[in-house]
């Protein structure tokens, strides 16, 4: 699957989503967008997934009708990451289109 992160998730945890194609928004020119051309360029570019760790964004965006899914991370923090790591795999792999999946860290 693809998934892009957002600026602000960290790119460490990329190395416990081996079985994906992960890219970081800003190896992709995407960190400067705005959250609606950001979600707009990440479907354009087949994206299947956002991580992100804007708890805003399922609040600002209209999902309804979307190609991808966003998986919302609580904080940044990555000691705390890491350890959620495993439930932040599922929660990605369970997640549908048009649909915000938050894993509380």
């Amino acid at each position: 699957m693809k998934i892009l992160f957002d600026h602000g998730t960290l790119a460490p945890l990329r190395h416990y989503l081996t079985e994906h194609l992960v890219d970081l928004a800003e190896g992709k020119g995407c960190e400067t967008l705005e959250n609606g051309k950001l979600i707009r360029r990440a479907e354009e570019t087949g994206y299947r997934v956002i991580v992100t760790t804007d708890k805003n964004m399922q609040y600002q965006q209209n999902l309804k009708g979307r190609s991808l899914a966003i998986v919302v991370l609580q904080t940044p923090a990555w000691p705390k990451v890491c350890l959620r790591a495993e439930e932040i795999r599922i929660a990605i792999k369970e997640s549908l289109p048009g649909e915000v999946t938050e894993v509380p860290i």
